[in-house]
Parts: C-alpha cells; structure tokens; sequence
C-alpha cells in the first residue's frame, strides 16, 4: 500500500485493475454504484468518513480483500468530490464508468457497467454493490463470494430470515443481458430472473440496514465501532 499526502496508506490496485492472475472457473468482476444524489443524507454517503478511511475507501478496500480481479466505480462525470476522493484513494481513472443522466436512478448506473467495453474478458461474475454498505461483516462478504463461486450460472444474494438482500453477483450471461434489458428497475429484473436466483442465508444484521439518512449512518457505525 502507498501513503497518502495525508498520512493515511492509499490501497494498491494494480492486482484487481490487471496484473493479478484470475483463477480459470470464478473470475469477479465489482461494480460500485457511486453516482447516486444522497437526498436524504443530506451530503454524498460515499464521502463520509468510515474509520480511517471513507466509506468510499472501504468498500473499495473491502473487494480489494476478497481478491476482485477487477473493480469498478460508476460514478457521474462531474462530480468533484467524488472524483477528488477517488484520486486521494488512488484508483485510476480507466476504472471509473461514467453515468452521463444519474438522475435516471440507481439502474441506470448498473445499466452502464453492464454497456462497459472495459472489462476483461476473463470474468465470469459481477458483483453489483451499493454505495451505502460499508458496515457489513468481512464473513458475510466471504461467505457470499463462496456462495457464488460454487454456483456457476447462478443470480447469488445474501438473505437474512429469508429475505433478498444485496449485494448481488451475477453471473456473466445474466450481467451481459442487464446492458439491453428493458426492464426499469434492478429488483424488476431479479423478479423475471427468479428462476435463476439462490440466496445464501446469513445471520448479519447489516443487511437489513441502508445508509439512507444520518440517523440510519450514525446506527451502521454503532454496529461496527461501538
């Protein structure tokens, strides 16, 4: 890992960006939806800070951990902050997709990771992350991830007390089809592909949490640091 200017260690990606060998059957590919407008926080949720870090830096250290061998973050192209946060992280700028109409929501962004020509053509699962996650278990991650790699072909969520939960990994074929389906909403099209989903059942009450107001920010960061 390279230091910061600020003192803090900056994560190394050159392993999930392109020089980290993929094993031959389960190769993950990560999208991070980070253009989202962050209404109800009130300041954009990816740039708040998350231990050392940023929950931003700890997704992004999160799926450097679990080996992704590549990760991207869709984000909008004239976000400043978000983009300056990127930078100070030291992620690449080949490795950001750019959402040109965000306000279209949160499917338009998983729509342009899955229009994007920059993946490598080794992957064989995409996990589709929400930016507002930092505060699940490292286990529940790696359970997920294991999940997945021993069901190939498969839509892959976690659950809590029988209840589809994100993120999702999706299989190549399926990620491949979210780039020209007409359907208008992630959930729509998990819906229509019911057939194909297995959920991995994990006792983490993270997953029933979303980062969507301060209030809901400030009970994910009691579950973590106390």
């Amino acid at each position: 890992m390279r230091p910061l200017s600020n003192g803090s260690p900056s994560l190394d990606f050159d392993g999930i960006l392109g020089f980290m060998p993929a094993p031959s059957t389960f190769s993950l590919g990560t999208v991070i939806l980070a253009a989202g407008y962050s209404s109800r926080m009130g300041r954009p949720k990816l740039l708040l800070p998350w231990g050392k870090t940023t929950v931003l830096g700890q997704l992004l250290g999160e799926w450097t951990r679990l080996r992704a061998a590549q990760v991207a973050v869709v984000c909008q192209g004239d976000d400043a902050a978000m983009h300056a946060e990127l930078d100070r992280l030291g992620f690449p700028r080949e490795g950001r997709i750019v959402n040109p109409d965000p306000a279209r929501g949160m499917f338009s962004s998983v729509q342009c990771a899955a229009q994007w020509e920059g993946w490598k053509p080794e992957l064989t699962f995409w996990a589709v992350v929400l930016g507002d996650q930092p505060h699940l278990r490292p286990g529940t991650l790696d359970g997920l991830v294991e999940f997945a790699r021993r069901h190939p072909g498969k839509i892959c969520q976690p659950s809590r007390n029988g209840k589809a939960r994100h993120p999702v990994l999706l299989p190549e074929a399926v990620f491949r089809e979210l780039a020209v389906t007409k359907h208008k909403t992630l959930k729509e099209f998990l819906e229509a592909h019911s057939a194909l989903v297995e959920l991995a059942e994990l006792d983490d009450p993270g997953l029933d949490l979303d980062l969507d107001t301060p209030e809901d920010f400030e009970k994910a960061s009691r579950m973590v640091f106390g």
